[in-house]
């Protein structure tokens, strides 16, 4: 009769579980269903329970060599092995002194783990997990950027015998579909790899749905270039600002101060770069027809958007783009680039 599956009730055994012809401990799993397999590692809780001898049964921790301490069998070693493998261990231990001895094993309390996030997220980096889970992974890194493309994400787990298994995720489909995100279990040093959205794949894919999801990073930084805020649209501001993922080109006017009095409402450039030129893609928006109900020029934002308010100040911030030849290298000198302007405020502030 075959084994009882985890957390069900315990169903007596007529003969030994394990054979010849099952696989080790550190064999390669070769499917879905065995990566999502849970493998025991040292500081995992687990109760044992033995139908008919209570003696036997009992808590443990795995320590850090992932050994337990088994009533009559001493030392087991348990570490990398899934609950069902872990059980026909005990069950082949405990065979030696009982007769069919009916065995149960279940988690009780998992270990915390470490996984490596990498790729297009805020802040890569290896991360402590008390919840180990693909979405709490990315959401502590940051959550991903609008370059993401959540629809291929891979994560690599290195087992004990240092074989590599790998699966790819998609988070896009479930988001567009209205279902729930898969809740993909991870293990100790997991690598999460969230690749990047190719050039041909920007147009069909919703990226502002994504923006508007608990996947993307909680908030945006764009810049401003204002010279029409204040309560007489005098004063010249240039600077960041914080915006929720997902916001809109009205969002960031309300909290930059344009002053609609004074400002060139109907011209308002929006600079965005794009990584794949390495230069910066301008954008025009008519913020009036915007604010009367235009949701084509109410247009999503993006992480390091530029807002440029006021036309003659936009004529100068042209001139500079143009004048400048080299392609950007990156979006990090796309930024530097407008922080030397705003360096020298006096001149691209001056009447």
């Amino acid at each position: 009769m075959a084994l009882p599956a985890v957390a069900q009730a315990p169903v007596p055994l007529t003969s030994p579980v394990r054979s010849p012809n099952l696989p080790s401990e550190t064999a390669l799993p070769s499917s879905t269903t065995d990566f999502d397999n849970y493998r025991l590692g040292p500081g995992d809780s687990i109760f044992v329970g033995v139908q008919r001898f209570p003696d036997l049964s009992f808590p443990a921790t795995l320590d850090i060599q992932g050994n337990v301490v088994v009533p009559l069998a001493g030392t087991v070693n348990l570490a990398g092995l899934t609950l069902d493998q872990a059980r026909d261990q005990l069950y082949s231990r405990y065979d030696q002194y009982v007769v069919n001895p009916d065995v149960s094993l279940i988690l009780t309390a998992q270990r915390p783990v470490e996984v490596t996030v990498v790729g297009e997220v805020p802040r890569p980096g290896l991360y402590p997990l008390q919840a180990p889970q693909l979405a709490v992974a990315l959401l502590t890194a940051g959550g991903s950027t609008a370059l993401a493309d959540l629809r291929t994400v891979q994560i690599e787990r290195t087992l004990r015998d240092g074989s590599l298994l790998s699966r790819q995720v998609d988070l896009f489909t479930p988001l567009l579909q209205g279902e729930p995100i898969p809740q993909v279990q991870l293990q100790n040093g997991d690598v999460i790899t969230v690749p990047r959205l190719a050039p041909e794949d920007v147009e069909s894919y919703d990226r502002d749905l994504v923006a508007t999801s608990t996947l993307a990073r909680p908030e945006i930084t764009v810049r401003v270039l204002n010279r029409a805020s204040g309560a007489r649209g005098l004063e010249a501001r240039f600077g960041a600002i914080n915006l929720r993922n997902g916001s809109r080109f009205l969002d960031a006017l309300a909290v930059a101060g344009v002053n609609p009095d004074v400002a060139a409402y109907n011209r308002i450039a929006v600079l965005r770069f794009n990584p794949e030129t390495g230069t910066a893609d301008t954008i025009m928006v008519n913020a009036a027809a915007a604010v009367n109900g235009d949701l084509s020029q109410n247009i999503p934002l993006q992480e390091n958007d530029i807002l440029v308010v006021d036309r003659n100040l936009l004529a100068r911030v042209s001139y500079a783009l143009n004048t400048f030849t080299q392609p950007f290298r990156d979006v990090l000198g796309f930024l530097l680039f407008f922080d030397s302007l705003t360096d020298s405020a006096d001149s691209l502030f001056r009447p």
